[in-house]
């Protein structure tokens, strides 16, 4: 086997200092904890500095341009039963599909795996997932009565999964053109009708006048997130944020022991392009303030995006699906803030009879104001 089929191996720092054996990061804390022996491994940071930077831009894609040059998929070995699992490329760490031990492939070791920033560790366990869920179905007042006893069993199959975030920074420079607006008013006659009788009146009329309007805008943009992996839907995933970025700590493999994880799949540059998208209204707005006036149209724009910088995250979920009539309903909950994005059945019945009632109560108030009408 030659050095690029060689296994990776799972970090030695897995190992409990009770009983030995391997441990899971155990959400809410900052340790490894085992299944057996119950003992509890705090995770050290690696770095005395805790502080959060962004990185530049340009050299972080032109270092992964250097080093993204390997086979699709990766060969890792279990330490605990010893097989190997092939993970591709965008799978970063995973559960033995053999005895469930943890697998985490080490950085150091690692080909085309970029190392994250920064990681923001599971806050909430499967459990609080699990009743942050059944308070969401329950609070659904148009889904089936019966939905939430159904799924008790469904939603115990709650899996952790990190996925990966691009933070981007930018100052941007807009140069622009367009038009400025101004009103001001005539007063014009005109004659009505009023019993009868014509007369002549008066009244103000809105005019626009406009004029040629160019200038240079300044616009800072902080932490523009853009979600860069396609295993959830977008829209999902924009309806989990916020996130607790106070939690946020620099990237230790530890934290992902236990859980799934994937390296981005959108890469940095297409992920910076969607960031300007986001930006796009923003700069629009103060060119429309710097323009003034009453109405403004913007008729061209050269944007400079300057002092780019990044940050490569990977955030927690919570992930799962149900089953309810044959149909698969999926749900997501940020395992950061408890917040619960679903899909869910409607019921049919309880439709039903809204519309029912509504025709009711309709029916009633017009036979009340003809019974009105007609004792008058």
């Amino acid at each position: 086997m030659n050095d690029q089929n060689k296994p990776q191996t799972v970090n030695n720092s897995l190992n409990c200092n009770g009983c030995g054996a391997l441990l899971h990061f155990a959400p809410g804390t900052h340790n490894l904890q085992c299944d057996y022996c119950g003992a509890s491994n705090p995770i050290e940071p690696k770095d005395a500095d805790e502080n959060i930077y962004t990185y530049d831009y340009e050299q972080f894609v032109a270092g992964i341009s250097t080093t993204n040059s390997n086979s699709t998929l990766k060969l890792v070995s279990c330490k605990n039963c010893g097989s190997q699992t092939a993970l591709d490329s965008f799978i970063t760490s995973d559960k033995c599909p053999f005895c469930t031990a943890p697998l985490v492939l080490v950085p150091e070791c690692g080909r085309q795996y970029v190392e994250p920033h920064y990681i923001l560790p599971f806050a909430i366990t499967q459990q609080q997932g699990i009743d942050a869920f059944k308070k969401w179905i329950n609070g659904l007042w148009w889904s089936p009565a019966d939905l939430a006893k159904k799924l008790v069993n469904d939603s115990t199959g709650l899996r952790g999964v990190y996925l990966p975030h691009w933070s981007y920074n930018s100052d941007t420079v807009t140069d622009y053109t367009g038009q400025r607006g101004d009103y001001y008013y005539t007063t014009e006659t005109y004659t009505e009708t009023v019993d009868g009788r014509t007369e002549t009146k008066t009244r103000q009329v809105r005019h626009t006048a406009w004029s040629h309007a160019s200038g240079t805008v300044y616009v800072d943009f902080r932490d523009v997130m853009v979600p860069a992996s396609n295993s959830l839907p977008e829209k999902t995933l924009d309806q989990l944020r916020p996130w607790n970025f106070k939690m946020l700590v620099n990237f230790d493999e530890r934290y992902m022991s236990g859980f799934r994880s994937e390296t981005y799949r959108l890469d940095p540059e297409r992920g910076f392009a969607k960031a300007t998208m986001q930006m796009d209204p923003e700069i629009r707005s103060v060119i429309r303030r710097d323009i003034g006036g009453d109405e403004q149209q913007i008729s061209s724009t050269d944007i400079d995006y300057l002092n780019k910088g990044i940050k490569y995250l990977m955030l927690p979920v919570w992930v799962s699906a149900y089953k309810y009539n044959n149909k698969v309903y999926q749900f997501t909950v940020n395992a950061s803030t408890g917040e619960v994005i679903g899909q869910r059945p409607l019921s049919a019945l309880k439709i039903t009879l809204a519309v029912l009632f509504v025709l009711i109560l309709i029916i009633v108030i017009v036979i009340l104001v003809q019974n009105g009408q007609a004792n008058s």
